[in-house]
């Protein structure tokens, strides 16, 4: 398991922390965790749903995000996590393309597990039909932990680093955790 502080693009807002914790449980699951500490109880949540459904713009309010690049390859995925239990994956073909809005959804990872907890939130994703069909192993996927924090009167954006002026999770320098 490997761990990592998630930091705010903001460098001056301190107020509260996120670290990640990223796992391989199968051949094809990866399980994330991310704890967040919030002391002056900043964040707003949305709604728990009653199941599990896919929405889009998830990140208009809290969210946590997994980025799934592949080595020497420009395709990645991105996976989008709501405390409400709702989640959505969309797939690109190259840096923020194709451009629509919202983005187009990929349905090669599925949603094993998806949980609120009292911590944070815990995922389990399968990555069977994404690995089989781009012929792919654990060594060749590189992945991006991120969060949207929504604030009464601002959102705050943590990743595992910020390398551009403007916070930008599609920046695969930024991607850290090599499976």
């Amino acid at each position: 398991m490997a761990s990592y502080d998630l930091n705010a693009f903001d460098r001056r807002f301190q107020s509260i922390s996120l670290v990640a914790a990223i796992e391989q449980q199968s051949p094809c699951s990866l399980n994330v965790a991310f704890w967040l500490s919030d002391p002056n109880q900043l964040i707003q949540y949305p709604e728990l749903a009653n199941s599990h459904p896919r929405q889009d713009y998830l990140w208009e309010q809290t969210c946590f995000e997994i980025f799934i690049g592949v080595q020497d390859e420009d395709y990645y995925r991105e996976v989008n996590l709501s405390p409400s239990q709702a989640w959505q994956v969309y797939q690109f073909e190259e840096y923020r393309y194709p451009e629509d809005m919202p983005p187009q959804p990929a349905s090669d990872i599925d949603l094993n597990h998806l949980k609120r907890t009292h911590y944070g939130l815990n995922v389990s994703l399968d990555l069977t039909e994404f690995m089989v069909a781009h012929k792919l192993k654990w060594e060749n996927l590189f992945i991006g932990l991120t969060a949207v924090l929504k604030l009464e009167n601002s959102n705050q954006y943590y990743a595992m680093q910020h390398s551009s002026p403007q916070a930008d999770f599609h920046n695969k320098r930024d991607w850290l955790h090599q499976c």
